[in-house]
């Protein structure tokens, strides 16, 4: 799909301000998407939506297809009449600005859990109506998701591969008696997941209505501890108790000598390939819904990807296995129509990598940050940028430009001050203009860098178990100097509309 000269910033909802320990989808959400149209953004990237788990990572989610239950707003709920301003009002002291995650979710679940107990009571043709109209259009992946999260809470949270064996194994008697004794705890998630998606698409529709598009996020591999990996057994490598044979990771390279042991269960290719790729499709399908552009998340591993044997304690000892290349994408395009896809084709890529991406004419991602440990030459300089890219200041993955500024080797300092022909006392915004200036279609930044935040704003630090994802909006960041910077790089650049003026022709015979 042709893309048209945009820019924008990349946020997770869980870092916008409001009250209840994480961001929502309420009042500031829609505040965001105000500041974003004001300033002449078009874009908003977004991390996976989905149900967090361990670590609280969104890349590590309880399902594919289902939203995470924590964005909830409970405003929105009050104005749906789900909740009662009493229900309020043990809200705990939260940090304005940092998650707690454990603090945030008792919250949530108990505010959710009020929700749904209202919702049982009162009657309300309209969100009754709506409510069942959802259940029934979602049963696809709804009615597994729901079992899969009311079993793992009846048995105290834990992974599912710790459950009794008749859960585990899905035998027919046991999960219809589940069914029975469990209905209103396997309801409640089928709930929650229905507030979830209509608070969402009310915001995305609000988004696009301010000529907003959203990027979203799929990883290419789900979590071990997942309704997906759970209901579709035959579609992974498990062993017949549900135990991987073998899991995702990264080879050693120069940033880890002992290369990323992800753990996610690993495809059964030549079974998706029998099934037309079904479980797929459905998957792009579903997540087109929610957003309007998606970044494929490791795009290396669907032309070639690193199999490690379950058990192993790093990914040093592993191979590379064929993935499955143009024929997803074939199958995906012929049920969908044109690819909306943005490929993460960061790391060791490899000429297939490239061939498989520049075959369906799919963006390939630029970092800034990257650029500057070698040489002029590098691909991530922009004048080196092909048209068909999208270009960033940093990632999710990445320090903050300025903490990134702060802690680089000297010799990579000298190179950007350099190259941008600054002292680098405003770097953050620097590499925003040189990325905004750049001639790839997409431009986008972490709104870390347009607050020029330093290393305590990074959001994610790979390789870390447990504090990342926390990071939030001071309620005063939108405020009206930021505004306007943002709204000058996107006039100068011509990443906005713009109203060309009409130009005099030359006279008859005028001297050229």
């Amino acid at each position: 799909m042709k893309f048209k000269r945009a820019a924008g910033i990349i946020l997770h909802p869980t870092s916008l301000p409001g009250p209840d320990g994480i961001g929502d989808l309420g009042p500031e959400a829609y505040r965001w998407i105000n500041f974003l149209a004001e300033s002449g953004c078009k874009l908003w990237q977004v991390l996976p939506l989905g149900p967090t788990g361990y670590g609280d990572s969104p890349y590590q989610c309880f399902s594919a297809f289902a939203g995470n239950p924590y964005l909830i707003s409970p405003a929105l709920l009050l104005e749906d009449g789900l909740l009662r301003r009493s229900d309020l009002t043990d809200r705990p002291e939260f940090n304005p600005i940092r998650i707690d995650y454990g603090l945030a979710i008792n919250w949530k679940l108990k505010i959710l859990d009020r929700a749904y107990e209202n919702f049982k009571h009162q009657k309300n043709p309209t969100l009754n109506n709506a409510y069942r109209r959802f259940v029934e259009e979602e049963a696809d992946w709804l009615n597994d998701f729901a079992l899969f999260m009311a079993i793992k809470e009846a048995n105290g949270g834990v992974s599912w591969d710790h459950w009794p064996k008749e859960l585990r194994t899905r035998q027919p008697q046991a999960i219809d008696q589940f069914k029975q004794s469990e209905a209103d705890r396997i309801q409640r998630h089928a709930f929650r997941q229905f507030l979830f998606f209509r608070q969402w698409l009310d915001l995305k529709a609000y988004a696009n209505q301010k000529n907003i598009l959203i990027i979203g996020d799929i990883p290419i591999f789900v979590a071990y501890d997942s309704a997906d990996a759970w209901s579709n057994p035959e579609l992974f490598y498990l062993d017949e108790e549900g135990k991987p044979t073998v899991v995702a990771g990264v080879p050693p390279d120069y940033f880890s000598p002992t290369g990323q042991l992800w753990g996610n269960p690993l495809y059964k290719w030549e079974i998706h390939r029998q099934q037309n790729f079904r479980w797929w499709i459905r998957r792009m399908q579903a997540t087109l819904r929610l957003v309007d552009i998606v970044r494929l998340d490791h795009f290396r591993g669907f032309a070639g990807y690193w199999e490690v044997p379950f058990g192993m304690p790093t990914a040093e000892i592993g191979r590379w296995v064929k993935g499955p290349g143009k024929e997803l994408f074939n199958a995906i395009r012929e049920a969908l129509g044109d690819l909306p896809i943005i490929a993460e084709d960061l790391g060791v890529i490899t000429p297939d990598v490239v061939e498989l991406r520049d075959s369906f004419n799919l963006p390939g991602m630029k970092v800034f940050q990257f650029a500057f440990t070698t040489d002029p030459l590098d691909p991530f300089l922009p004048h080196n940028y092909e048209t068909n890219c999208v270009a960033y200041t940093g990632t999710h993955d990445n320090d903050t430009a300025l903490g990134w500024y702060q802690s680089a080797p000297e010799k990579e300092r000298d190179f950007i001050r350099r190259y941008l022909a600054r002292s680098g006392e405003d770097i953050s915004w620097d590499m925003i203009r040189a990325v905004w200036s750049s001639v790839a279609v997409f431009a986008l930044a972490p709104m870390q860098d347009v607050l020029g935040l330093g290393n305590e704003a990074r959001m994610n630090l790979p390789g870390r178990a447990s504090g990342n994802w926390c990071w939030r909006l001071h309620p005063e960041a939108f405020n009206p100097v930021i505004l306007k910077r943002l709204k000058e790089v996107n006039y100068l650049y011509a990443r906005t509309d713009i109203e060309r003026t009409a130009q005099t022709e030359l006279p008859p015979n005028y001297p050229l």
